[in-house]
């Protein structure tokens, strides 16, 4: 990948991220970092207390939404991530939070820089729209 133009192409962005086993370390990661951070402690508590179904959940949510296998869709069928989330009151400071496990998680594979600041701005659109989801079904002075 010499360019970012080719990410969102194809696979090429699944491709980077190292297919589905760079895909389970990344949310591997991810998830491990939740539970060690404060900030995400929110966050953490609208999970259950075994991570072991979302984790498999994301990293297969993942392998789809970045031009590989639609694993989600195959093993728990069609998702609307924005709905689907509205059920918790989700505002901008838990999706900052959110994001910058993700961003920490991201920073510990061996993607390429490029890559790297690809993959966490494309994270920013679905989080915003899940906050957007969440205050329209909780009101907006959440």
């Amino acid at each position: 990948m010499g360019s970012t133009a080719q990410f969102g192409i194809g696979d090429a962005s699944y491709q980077a991220a190292g297919g589905i086993g760079g895909l389970r370390r990344l949310v591997d990661d991810f998830y491990r970092i939740m539970d060690e951070s404060p900030a995400a402690a929110d966050i953490r508590r609208m999970h259950p207390a075994s991570l072991e179904l979302a984790r498999d959940k994301l990293a297969c949510f993942l392998s789809g939404w970045l031009g590989g296998p639609r694993l989600f869709q195959e093993k728990y069928g069609a998702i609307a991530i924005p709905a689907f989330h509205a059920q918790w009151p989700i505002d901008e400071a838990h999706a900052e939070a959110w994001l910058a496990c993700m961003e920490q998680a991201i920073a510990r594979q061996p993607y390429s820089p490029a890559f790297a600041e690809y993959l966490l701005t494309q994270l920013r659109v679905p989080a915003q729209r899940i906050v957007q989801a969440s205050r329209n079904r909780h009101g907006a002075g959440q």
